[in-house]
């Protein structure tokens, strides 16, 4: 290794900050013209210092922060290709990943800001000019909370990467690995430069086979972008971040730290493996359907320490082992003891199982696999030992942790504390009978034993002369006296004469746990994936959530908004969902608060629900394998990157359209509002066309009707609206739909009344595009405006409408591509009748009423045709009237 240089960023220890600002989708370089100060300062390609990493705060907020090393590289050409590796020294998983990415670096960017790592590491050759990925980065710095290191090319070398796989990986998992990562050059050079970094800058090392390596392929999970994470809230709420108002904290019902973790790991990274989610959805039916094996499960992880962390700690080796080290060791051997022993009643809750799931669980926490760790507990470490959170009762766990007879100079310093210990305590006694006091005998790590008492009982005498280091809080006195502190200074001493006497023990017993930490680590999975699917399970009992289906076509009865059911007061409107390449570019129309924005927003949150494996609040659900989602919901500015509405939505907008595809799912809302009416419309339809040749699945909400009635003769477009009903309020009833007043608006979203007209929301889909008129000025009427503004407004929108009228004019070309539209859906609905269930009777009777709708609706395109063409033959021969006549006042003017 090379000498130390000066590093060219330092760490800083101590809590994060959590951030609340997103990337700036400088994904888009080199269009976005935006400029951001990356933390990086004199650019060095040595090796930094050797302090300790700070904690990386993600830009998706998390359960916790955890402290991250990622390393990037890459190849040189059109279509690059990207090595990264991550290692998660809070958790001991490493992470390598290889992609080929676009000019953009979509993807690999979307993979930094879900691992969110605090440290980034990239080679010095890729600065000085700056690389497009080195400028892409250091755009998102910011956001992302972390680091940059630049190290020399010399540290990512691929044999000193294969050669790390070979000594840290679990040995059942090093053949596997090295066939995962066969070919993948960039991803093997990455985690050499971060074990590097882990074992010269931060004077740490793991032990043999003690690391969890594993390949993530580019593939196999679906790509949810920071921003619609953000929009869609995801992981946080956007209001209230500590609020469980999100996916997050409505999916997480789970009872450890581990399952936690896997939850949100998940939901930002949803399966795009079908036989995947149907081992989970067997396993979350079976735990819903069998009540006893589903409290067993529950009552087995309550309260289970997070393992995960504690065996992290016992495999990396620290350069120096002093008391406070030893501390922390017997802390972490008492958690694991308490795991090991509550691992049993996990095996037996599962007895029985029949899914594929829980039973590889099952088998993990087979008493054969953990027996083994279990005896070695018990040969050093006392049976009776448990895991205290109170300070001093803690201390007198670890003081008695490890066997008697081990160690003879043990036993004596554990005599010794325990004579210091009841000197303290019957110190406070003397006190008490000599003075006539009420003193109490209380313990904190760092003021050591201290005595207290009410400090009515002061009222009417002064403390005893001997009381020293008096401290008076709220309704208690706090003090201590000489003899107590020398005592204190006498315990202090024995604890850590008991704490180094019972190292070497622990440290031996710690070297022989880690020829078992392979299987220790896998049941923790095992355990992680057991309480997601158990949290699930709670869902189905708890609500009526319905088991999805994976099929080509998106399929959705009696769907519910799963964040808004739960928060609402009133019950949830349900609503039908249907999408097929037909009807694959959906437009959404309706009033204002009808529940546009709800009703697209449901559609993808289900999506993500049934690619996790949960169950989805619904009647019936299918759902296609999707392997991106995008959402265009945000209409602010981005006061940071300088942008305004506009370029903000335009900006990721051109995001959506570089990387959609036919896999994909989008949903849009209101856009193009951000500028004038004319070009918002232009810029609308201009993208809603190009959405519409991706062939993704498309939910477009608008207000723009023009919009609606222009696309609807496009093949695969179909027009919706959310129902409602404007009335006189003379005349007002209510149809089951929900009435608006004015004394509600902006308090509650279910009712407005105007003095004239009553708005009846009905929050249910409909076919076609919305034709209530002029609903904006019912709104406007309530807030309320002048009368004479609204009148005015409402003389203006009548005499547009009368103007549009005059040039609405159906073309043949219209026409035909609506004959066109109609062929097409029925080609699809033959091949659904080909490849579907149904047969005989049915599939005849099924057929004829196709017939019968496919001629009627032909019959009528057929005659509005003809009506066009006599139309045009007429205005033809209107004009050559016109020019006729034109032509003989010509001659009468030449006479």
């Amino acid at each position: 290794m090379a000498p130390k240089q000066r590093t060219s960023t330092s760490y800083t220890t101590g809590s994060t900050k959590q951030s609340t600002s997103y990337p700036s989708y400088s994904y888009s370089y080199p269009y976005n013209t935006t400029t951001s100060r990356p933390r990086t300062g004199n650019q060095s390609t040595g090796r930094p210092s050797t302090s300790r990493p700070r904690t990386g705060a993600s830009t998706i907020a998390g359960i916790e922060a955890q402290r991250i090393i990622c390393a990037v590289t890459e190849s040189r050409g059109v279509a690059p290709t990207v090595g990264l590796a991550f290692v998660n020294l809070d958790t001991a998983e490493s992470a390598l990943c290889q992609i080929s990415d676009s000019q953009t670096y979509v993807r690999t960017c979307h993979k930094i800001s879900l691992y969110a790592p605090s440290v980034i590491l990239i080679t010095g050759s890729a600065a000085n000019p700056d690389s497009k990925l080195l400028s892409i980065i250091k755009e998102n710095l910011a956001d992302l909370d972390a680091d940059l290191e630049f190290l020399d090319r010399r540290y990512f070398a691929e044999s000193t990467g294969l050669e790390y796989i070979e000594q840290l990986a679990f040995r059942d998992d090093v053949e596997a690995i090295k066939v995962a990562i066969g070919g993948n050059y960039f991803a093997v050079c990455c985690f050499a430069a971060v074990l590097k970094y882990i074992d010269h800058q931060l004077g740490s090392t793991f032990q043999r086979h003690t690391l969890r390596i594993k390949y993530e392929p580019s593939e196999g999970s679906m790509m949810i972008d920071v921003a619609t994470i953000r929009s869609l809230e995801l992981i946080q709420n956007l209001q209230n971040p500590k609020s469980r108002d999100c996916l997050f904290g409505l999916l997480n019902e789970t009872s450890t730290h581990m399952g936690a973790r896997l939850l949100r790991s998940n939901i930002l990274q949803p399966s795009t493996d079908q036989p995947t989610l149907a081992t989970r959805y067997d396993a979350v039916e079976e735990l819903a359907s069998k009540e006893e094996m589903f409290y067993a499960t529950r009552q087995a992880l309550k309260n289970l320490p997070d393992v995960d962390r504690i065996l992290t700690t016992l495999i990396i080796v620290p350069n120096e082992h002093d008391v406070t080290h030893a501390e922390q060791d017997i802390n972490r051997i008492i958690m694991l003891k308490e795991f090991v022993e509550r691992i049993r009643p996990v095996y037996e809750a599962l007895s029985g199982s029949e899914s594929e799931v829980l039973k590889q669980i099952r088998s993990l926490c087979l008493p054969e696999i953990v027996n083994p760790v279990e005896d070695l507990i018990k040969s050093v470490i006392n049976e009776d030992v448990k895991y205290a959170k109170a300070p001093v009762e803690l201390r007198n766990q670890r003081v008695y942790a490890v066997t008697a007879g081990v160690n003879g100079l043990l036993d004596v310093a554990r005599v010794t504390f325990k004579e210091a210990m009841d000197d303290a305590y019957e110190h406070m006694k003397e006190l008490n009978a000599t003075h006539e006091l009420d003193l109490e005998l209380k313990f904190e790590n760092v003021r050591q034993f201290y005595l207290r008492l009410p400090a009515s009982d002061l009222e009417h005498r002064a403390l005893p002369p001997v009381i020293t280091n008096i401290i008076r809080k709220k309704t208690w006195i706090e003090c201590s006296t000489l003899d107590l502190m020398k005592l204190n200074q006498k315990i202090h001493d024995a604890h850590h004469e008991v704490l180094l006497q019972s190292a070497n023990a622990i440290l031996t017993l710690i070297e022989s746990l880690r020829t078992h930490m392979s299987s220790l680590f896998r049941i923790c999975e095992a355990i992680a994936m057991l309480d997601m699917l158990s949290s699930f399970a709670h869902l189905v009992t708890s609500y009526e959530y319905i088991r999805p289906q994976i099929t080509d076509t998106l399929g959705i009865k009696a769907g519910r908004h799963p964040i808004k059911e739960r928060v609402q007061t009133t019950k949830f409107i349900p609503n039908d969902v249907y999408s097929s390449q037909s009807t694959r570019f959906q437009i959404i129309t309706g009033c204002n608060m009808s529940g546009k924005s709800t009703y697209i927003r449901m559609i993808a949150l289900l999506a993500i629900m049934a690619q996790v494996g949960s169950f989805v609040p619904a009647s019936y659900a299918s759902f296609p394998i999707l392997h991106q989602l995008f959402a265009r919901t945000s209409l602010d500015d981005s006061i940071e990157a300088n942008v305004s509405t506009f370029a903000a939505e335009m900006r990721e907008t051109a995001f959506i359209l570089r990387n959609i595809d036919r896999r994909s799912m989008a949903i849009v809302d209101e856009l193009g509002r951000g500028t004038s009416t004319r070009d918002g419309l232009a810029i609308a339809i201009a993208i809603a066309e190009a959405l519409v040749d991706s062939r993704a699945l498309v939910w477009f909400a608008t207000h723009f009707r023009e919009l609606a009635r222009i696309m609807s003769e496009r093949s695969g477009v179909i027009n919706l609206h959310l129902a409602v009903d404007i009335s006189d309020a003379q005349s007002r009833t209510n149809r089951g739909g929900t009435r608006h007043s004015s004394t509600d608006l902006g308090i509650d979203d279910n009712h407005v009344n105007a003095e004239s007209q009553t708005i009846t929301m009905h929050y249910t889909v409909a076919p076609g595009h919305v034709q209530t008129t002029h609903y904006g000025l019912a709104l406007a009427s309530v807030v309320p405006l002048p009368a004479a503004v609204l009148e005015t407004a409402d003389k203006v929108a009548r005499k547009l409408d009368l103007n549009a009228k005059t040039r609405k004019k159906t073309s043949a070309a219209v026409l035909r591509e609506r004959r066109r539209k109609l062929i097409l859906n029925l080609k699809e609905h033959l091949v659904q009748a080909r490849t579907g269930g149904l047969e005989g009777d049915v599939l005849r009777d099924w057929l004829a009423e196709l017939q019968k709708e496919f001629v009627r609706r032909m019959a009528e395109i057929d005659n509005e045709t003809e009506s066009v063409i006599h139309e045009e033959d007429g205005d033809e021969s209107d004009v050559r009237d016109e020019n006729a006549s034109a032509n003989g006042t010509d001659a009468m003017i030449e006479d």
